[in-house]
């Protein structure tokens, strides 16, 4: 790796690392101001939030995953809890609001540009067969040893 993608993935790691960082913490401290929502926005989150769970969870992953991201520690596990959220922001916004678009498009490059430099450590994840073979000792051979 060159010094200059050195540079390009830290910043894109620290980048990512402070939006999901600073957006999780919001949901908490709500420091950054948002107009109500309406229509099927308003919908759709009320929904949401009379689970009780659902935006503390939210929020607490994203804060824990930012500061993963950060730290630069555990990347590749912060990067796969957040593929969901970012697919659940994506689509909101494709669906429901679709004049923010721009910011989740910037999160889905940042967030494939550090899978792909953390491609190596996905490549098993991506295998269609295991190549470990079944240990002696979790074969069951015949109805005696399943039953005992």
């Amino acid at each position: 790796m060159t010094r200059t993608q050195f540079k390009v993935k830290t910043a894109a790691r620290l980048l990512l690392g402070a939006v999901f960082f600073v957006f999780g913490l919001n949901g908490f401290l709500h420091f950054i101001p948002q107009p109500p929502p309406s229509g099927a926005v308003a919908t759709f989150v009320g929904g949401l939030a009379a689970s009780g769970y659902f935006f503390p969870l939210l929020k607490g992953t994203e804060v824990v995953a930012g500061l993963l991201l950060l730290s630069n520690r555990y990347v590749p596990l912060a990067l796969t809890v957040l593929a969901p959220i970012v697919l659940n922001i994506v689509a909101f916004h494709a669906f429901l609001a679709p004049a923010g678009m721009a910011l989740p498009l910037a999160i889905v490059a940042l967030g494939a540009y550090l899978a792909y430099t953390e491609r190596a450590v996905f490549a098993p994840l991506l295998r269609a067969k295991s190549d470990e073979p079944v240990p002696p000792s979790a074969r069951v051979e015949g109805h005696a040893a399943a039953a005992a």
